[in-house]
């Protein structure tokens, strides 16, 4: 295994995260919408289940063969997106996997630098302003 593969455990399915756990977007614009694909393999002796996989917040969402068994030896995809809307400055986000294997879950995590959208950083300094002003 290469030092980027992880295990998932042995309870019959083992999940083998292949390439990477984590990926860099590097830097995007505020407001797109990027993705990357996550590869895994069941390198165990009994069909994989993944239950389910949830992102650290609504704007992570991972797309991924969910209930479908996967077969021993066989492969499958965990897609990510992640929209960068009202999320300017560095951002790192998670996607935890829940499967039937011995530790039952794993986390894949993500990040980018947004360059801030300048009309919005605008309206929020401004909102941020007004705040201020009310707490005084």
């Amino acid at each position: 295994k290469t030092a980027y593969e992880i295990s998932l455990g042995l309870v019959g399915s083992e999940m083998c995260i292949r390439d990477r756990v984590s990926h860099d977007f590097g830097t995007i614009e505020e407001g797109e919408t990027v993705q990357t694909t996550f590869n895994f393999t069941n390198t165990g002796k009994a069909d994989l289940l993944i239950v389910d996989a949830r992102g650290s917040c609504g704007c992570t969402v991972p797309k991924y063969p969910k209930n479908i068994p996967i077969k021993p030896g066989e492969s499958g995809q965990i897609l990510v997106s992640f929209d960068s809307s009202n999320k300017p400055n560095m951002q790192q986000k998670t996607v935890t996997i829940s499967a039937n294997t011995q530790s039952g879950r794993e986390t894949l995590r993500i990040k980018a630098m947004v360059n801030a959208d300048p009309v919005k950083q605008k309206q929020r300094d401004a909102a941020a302003a007004a705040r201020a002003q009310q707490n005084k």
